[in-house]
């Protein structure tokens, strides 16, 4: 379905549609929008003022590019989904999927010793597995960008070194004074529960062409990316992860291990009144080289549509889009994340996230996907309880900066 505003653009809302067309009518979008912008600033410029008319376009044509960019999103997640149960006939794990396909269309648990007790229902085949992962990874910005690691137990700990061990350089024959030790702390991220639970019709896990790897797949992928993506952002960690929004914030020049830097804007909910690019240059600036050179912005629709609209000294807009159809849009030339958890802008609110979260933020998995059938409690229809355990926090406290939209 599209809508059609009144400069005879359109803002996309389905899926589909050829890749390359959908990338030109994006860069047709957002040619449209840099005209609208430069007579919306050349009105500023002299009269002090743009016109409410201009003002309108240019809001319409930022949906219209996010449109087109949701689109571009969900037809390249179409065109990169591969099946599953077809290619598995000459794995080893085999007859462990085929017994699987059997205990979710009709109930039969026999060959299923591999897997977890009936109470708590099975563990999903290797394959289903990782397509949930790397569907997951497609939709949830945050596990693109983030650190990832598999483990076994409940709980992840990892030792970090805070403060290095003393070192120096010394002559060949002159004495070695002693170092001092190293400072260590110890990182815990707990493994909480996600689940989600889809629902199916008897006749339609009766259809032998049903691949019922694929539908569990595609059926909770994106109720687990939308979860844990909100809780990577600005969980608690209660019974889940920590986001980094959670974490305690201080201001640059106060910065400590265990707390989260920021920048202010100097503007209650605003940039800076004049100049405003040159607070983002800081935010970059910020950020020590060797996390900078990894980094990305991170921050929700809304936000990325008001810093669109900045230009550098020269006249260059600091937004540019993907430079290829399976790209990403960048911001003074760093990749840019959408991640519509992240706060609206907002006095006092921390809307802008800037930092190598490879390094900064922990996403741990524990490995396993396990799925339930219940066929009694919403007849006719079979629930399928589906389960997995994710954990996540902060990994380098130095490694993430964040914009405040506040006086100080």
């Amino acid at each position: 379905m599209m809508d059609r505003i009144d400069d005879g653009l359109e803002i996309k809302a389905g899926a589909g549609g050829d890749i390359a067309q959908l990338f030109s009518e994006f860069s047709t979008a957002f040619e449209e929008f840099k005209r609208t912008n430069d007579q919306r600033l050349g009105e500023i410029e002299k009269r002090g003022t743009a016109d409410g008319l201009l003002e309108g376009k240019l809001d319409r044509l930022n949906r219209v590019l996010d449109g087109h960019k949701a689109a571009l999103d969900r037809a390249q997640a179409e065109r990169g989904r591969p099946a599953i149960e077809g290619k598995g006939v000459g794995l080893p794990d085999g007859e462990y999927k085929e017994a699987f396909s059997s205990y979710v269309k009709r109930g039969e648990e026999k060959a299923l010793q591999t897997g977890v007790a009936a109470d708590g229902g099975y563990v999903v085949p290797a394959e289903v597995e990782g397509e949930i992962t790397r569907l997951m990874t497609h939709l949830s910005p945050i596990r693109a960008i983030a650190g990832v690691r598999q483990v076994s137990g409940a709980v992840y700990k990892r030792p970090i070194t805070v403060s290095g061990p003393q070192t120096g350089w010394v002559g060949e024959t002159a004495s070695r004074p002693t170092t001092s030790s190293p400072t260590l702390a110890e990182l815990s991220y707990p493994t909480t529960e996600l689940y989600a639970m889809p629902a199916a019709t008897t006749a339609f896990l009766d259809d032998a062409a049903v691949d019922v790897g694929q539908w569990i797949a595609d059926e909770v992928n994106a109720a687990f990316a939308a979860q844990e993506t909100t809780a990577f952002v600005s969980g608690d960690g209660v019974n889940k992860p920590e986001g980094f929004l959670h974490a305690e914030t201080v201001a640059e020049a106060s910065w400590a291990w265990g707390k989260l830097g920021y920048l202010a804007t100097g503007q209650s909910g605003a940039l800076p009144t004049s100049n405003a690019s040159d607070i983002l240059i800081d935010l970059v600036y910020a950020l020590k080289a060797g996390y900078r050179q990894n980094a990305s912005w991170v921050m929700n629709r809304k936000t990325q549509g008001a810093l669109r609209k900045l230009k550098d000294a020269d006249g260059n807009y600091l937004w540019q889009p993907a430079a290829a159809a399976d790209g990403k849009a960048s911001f003074m030339g760093f990749p840019l994340v959408e991640a519509e958890d992240m706060p609206n802008i907002a006095a006092n609110s921390f809307s802008v996230a800037f930092g190598d979260f490879k390094r900064g933020y922990l996403i741990v998995d524990r490995q396993g996907v396990s799925v339930l059938r219940d066929p009694f409690s919403s007849k006719p229809y079979v629930l399928f309880y589906t389960t997995k355990r994710v954990g996540g926090g902060i990994a380098d406290y130095d490694a993430i900066k964040l914009l405040k939209f506040g006086v100080s």
